[in-house]
């Protein structure tokens, strides 16, 4: 006898959220090589991205040199000082719980900046291993001042902008100085106080790379307890989550991709607040999915500006700070402004 029973249905594949974080994540790379090829083929000399292809693999083509002694060790520090800004912010907000956290806005890079200047016009040090060590100090010092003035763990978003906006100020206008009273460093300074990718060398990445692995490593093992903390220091203690210990570590962090991304590039604002911004929308706030995605995005966005101040103003070109500061001005006052708006409203 026949059966009557319908025949069992399959239910549709669903993706789960982590399958769609993936995918997301693998557009977000794909993003990124976008980026690479158009900062090694886009400059006063453009290139075909075939052309910059076989710049970079063959000793014989045309565009070696072009790619190999300019653009490809921009193109590498614009990667590790986009990640590092990028991550540093996302680690501050976290950190702070503060949404307009940003190693520019708070007075972290401002920090790194004047113990920099200060090391070039004082101590005459003007190589990258010189002043580094200054630019850490510098960037560690304004953390921890910027943490305990902020409130500490009871620090609200306010108080935190009100502190670094201060200290911002405070710590620009002593860089302003230097640069106005020591003419003979104002040359050798005013590139690097704008922010810029110009003039990266080879060494100068081998001697920054591994301070931005380093903080790199230590934020995305900072995922899982930062995620605790969002859930209360006494939820983060009993889910075995030291405050404490990832304050500390927090602050490590940060000090290490600031200060390495600033001693390297300069001072560059707004890459820290936008992408994680822009990166919460898609993720949500599980920072075990935000930390890697804003590792992506924030180089792209770093070679994006880069690439469009070697465009804009053709055949000189915009320094990637200005950039930056033009693009991430607006952005940051519809981020302060939505909140009013929408307390208005209700």
């Amino acid at each position: 006898m026949l059966s009557t029973k319908p025949p069992p249905v399959t239910p549709p594949a669903v993706r789960t959220p982590g399958g769609r974080r993936a995918a997301g994540l693998a557009g977000a790379l794909l993003l990124l090589l976008t980026a690479v090829v158009l900062s090694l083929a886009v400059g006063a000399k453009p290139l075909s991205p075939a052309a910059a292809w076989d710049g970079l693999f063959h000793a014989d083509s045309a565009a070696y040199s072009i790619v190999h002694d300019m653009r490809l060790p921009r193109t590498v520090l614009g990667l590790l000082a986009g990640l590092a800004l990028g991550l540093a912010g996302a680690v501050m907000q976290a950190l702070t719980r503060n949404p307009l956290a940003d190693p520019g806005l708070l007075g972290i890079n401002a920090g790194a900046s004047a113990a920099v200047v200060s090391a070039i016009s004082f101590l005459g040090i003007t190589s990258f291993t010189g002043f580094v060590w200054f630019a850490f100090a510098g960037a560690g010092a304004v953390a921890v001042l910027l943490y305990t003035v902020g409130g500490g763990s009871g620090a609200t978003p306010a108080r935190l902008v009100l502190a670094g906006a201060a200290l911002n100020a405070a710590l620009f206008s002593y860089v302003s100085a230097v640069q106005l009273l020591d003419t003979a460093s104002l040359d050798r300074m005013r590139f690097w106080t704008v922010g810029s990718l110009a003039s990266a060398q080879t060494h100068t990445i081998v001697r920054v790379a591994p301070f931005v692995v380093a903080g790199l490593v230590i934020a995305l093992l900072l995922a899982r307890p930062l995620n605790a903390m969002a859930m209360g220091e006494d939820a983060a203690r009993a889910l075995g989550a030291g405050p404490g210990r990832a304050r500390i570590a927090a602050i490590v962090a940060i000090t290490l991709l600031c200060g390495a991304a600033t001693a390297a590039c300069g001072p560059i604002v707004f890459v820290g607040l936008m992408v994680p911004h822009l990166v919460r929308a898609l993720t949500g706030s599980d920072l075990r999915w935000l930390f890697p995605y804003c590792a992506v995005l924030s180089p792209a966005l770093m070679l994006a500006a880069d690439v469009l101040g070697r465009v804009v103003v053709r055949p000189a070109e915009l320094q990637v700070g200005i950039v930056m500061v033009v693009a991430g001005g607006p952005v940051f006052l519809y981020f302060v402004r939505r909140p009013l708006s929408r307390a208005a409203a209700s």
